[in-house]
């Protein structure tokens, strides 16, 4: 399996080659030059799979490059942290399905694929005696996730950006409270999206990426979006719906495209899916864009789910790829109009296409704490605020669609005590990796959104 740029300047690199770039050195996003398509009888034959067995199987489709007994190692030792032995476990709210993604040592979705990035990056650099210096940007989850599975890791240093102030009380701990010296956590005075524009700017320097080694642990970087196509294929097997291999609804809560990106990818690969549901937040440009064909950036509000305070879904570029027929140059044109106009434009036959994977929904801050409320009083179990806007989705759609729903649970609610608190006047239960966390040193450096200072700022400190 190659790769190639979503932009079409990059192509016929290998997947180590991939992980490492990160970003395309054309500025496009890296992906398979095709997706492995799996028959119903071949998907069939993986439901009685581990977690673990089930994502070497599928990543074997992807990886040609890193030997089956070597991958194996890797993968099994990206889940040795995660506090449930199946990973994912899957749980039934009354008429629909809830995967639990939060399992990890950071108790968000992120955790999935990261542990699995982490420990990719340092089996590629001791092969190569090579170091890499890792930059990205967070709303709240992706940073801390990726400090726990590179931290202390040889021959890696991580610089973390996250909007100050804009993200979750335990959020920020669980970042800043990592005092390893591989570790840098950046408070910027802005947004997420300010943060991700930094990273994306910075990565554009090609010559500043190469002399200083840069890779990247958000979601333009394909391992991520890799690993996560492993869940959706392990939740289904966990319903009713495969034993008879019929379609299911997945709902997902996202902000950044990169958690239901990985869906579209699942579902092109064969498995049975009938719409991925874009649950979004008062930030919902994925909404409006699934039902008005309308994706142009507004300013970013400030909700109860932080993760989802997003107008740029960096991993939207992806999907354009495909929508537009592999089209390289419509890619970069549209992504050109994004830039200048702040907006992108559709007619009605793309939006047809869209609509045959996609629906969506927008869910009000008044109204998730209703939700959180709803499910708490009904079955006693509390989400955080993320999947709340997933559920509302269920709730919204469950009578306009026959297939039963899997709706994607991305983080534990004890990472947004406050929300939760709010709408039921109850603490969910803290697990001992986040009780630690307030007596804990921290460390933090703050800068303003500007990339040249962040730029001095890591030469700084390599």
């Amino acid at each position: 399996m190659k790769y190639m740029s979503t932009r079409g300047k990059v192509k016929g690199i290998n997947f180590q080659d991939a992980v490492l770039m990160g970003l395309a050195d054309d500025g496009g996003l890296l992906i398979p030059e095709e997706i492995p398509f799996m028959s119903i009888n071949e998907i069939e034959a993986l439901k009685d799979k581990s977690y673990q067995e089930l994502a070497l199987a599928i990543m074997k489709k992807y990886i040609s490059d890193i030997g089956e007994t070597t991958l194996e190692k890797i993968v099994f030792k990206s889940y040795e942290a995660f506090d449930d032995e199946r990973v994912v476990p899957v749980i039934k709210l009354g008429d629909f399905y809830l995967s639990e993604l939060f399992h990890g040592p950071t108790y968000a979705f992120k955790d999935v694929a990261l542990q699995f990035l982490g420990n990719l990056f340092e089996y590629i650099l001791d092969q190569r005696n090579d170091y890499l210096n890792i930059i990205g940007a967070t709303s709240g989850d992706t940073g801390s996730a990726a400090i726990y599975g590179v931290r202390g890791k040889k021959g890696i240093k991580i610089f973390i950006l996250h909007p100050k102030g804009r993200v979750s009380r335990m959020q920020e701990l669980q970042m800043t409270t990592v005092l390893d010296d591989n570790v840098f956590n950046i408070a910027v005075e802005g947004t997420f999206d300010d943060c991700q524009y930094i990273v994306k700017e910075i990565f554009s320097d090609v010559e500043f990426k190469r002399e200083h080694h840069l890779g990247s642990i958000n979601s333009i970087n394909w391992a991520r979006v890799l690993a996560q196509i492993v869940y959706y294929f392990y939740s289904y097997f966990q319903t009713d719906a495969a034993d008879s291999m019929s379609k299911v609804n997945i709902v997902v809560p996202t902000g950044n495209f990169g958690n239901i990106l990985a869906g579209f990818y699942a579902k092109r690969m064969g498995l049975p899916i009938n719409k991925l549901v874009i649950a979004t937040n008062e930030n919902n440009i994925l909404y409006r864009f699934v039902k008005e064909g309308d994706y142009s950036i507004k300013n970013v509000v400030q909700t109860y789910s932080p993760s989802m305070d997003i107008q740029i879904a960096s991993n939207f570029e992806r999907f354009l790829f495909y929508l537009f027929e592999e089209d390289a140059d419509k890619v970069r044109k549209s992504m050109e109009q994004l830039k200048v106009e702040k907006k992108i434009f559709f007619n009605d036959e793309l939006m047809e296409k869209v609509r045959e994977v996609f629906d969506a929904t927008s869910t009000s801050n008044e109204r998730n704490l209703e939700v959180i409320k709803e499910i708490y009083e009904k079955y006693k179990y509390i989400v955080d605020p993320h999947t709340a806007c997933g559920i509302d989705a269920v709730l919204k759609l469950k009578n306009i669609y026959d297939e039963p729903f899997i709706a994607m649970s991305t983080a534990h609610p004890a990472k947004f005590i406050d929300s939760v608190v709010k709408a039921i006047g109850v603490k969910p239960e803290i697990p001992r990796g986040l009780r630690e966390l307030e007596d804990k040193e921290k460390r933090v450096y703050e800068l303003d959104a500007n990339v040249n200072l962040v730029k001095k700022f890591i030469e700084k400190n390599l």
